[in-house]
């Protein structure tokens, strides 16, 4: 069956960088293009950042252009989000996400805390 596991959070002083990795199996994952969405408590989820299924493509959201990038390694089955210049706002459970068909898949999130 499909499943993304994120993993790479953990607490991170302001300033600080991190990188989440998001690791499919399931599927064949090099046909699929994979986004990374944020949700900090008591808020909706927001979208943060795709890429295209080859790697070519990638969208950042205004909220983190500059600071996040986003890559993908397809031997690996494995996106990665590199997280720079962490502020207090970026804290939240980060996913993952796929859609394939009609489906859209998540993985269980990763926390992220950025916190002095």
């Amino acid at each position: 069956q499909v499943q993304l596991v994120e993993s790479g959070g953990g607490l991170v002083q302001p300033g600080g960088s991190l990188r989440l990795s998001c690791e499919a199996s399931g599927f064949t994952f090099r046909r699929y293009d994979i986004a990374w969405y944020r949700q900090a408590a008591g808020e909706e989820r927001e979208f943060i950042s795709w890429i295209s299924y080859d790697g070519a493509s990638t969208k950042i959201a205004d909220s983190v252009k500059g600071r996040f990038t986003l890559s993908r390694d397809n031997a690996k089955n494995t996106v990665y989000l590199q997280m720079n210049s962490l502020k207090s706002e970026d804290t939240a459970v980060y996913y993952c996400r796929v859609v394939i068909g009609v489906m859209a898949y998540w993985g269980q999130g990763t926390q992220v805390t950025v916190s002095s």
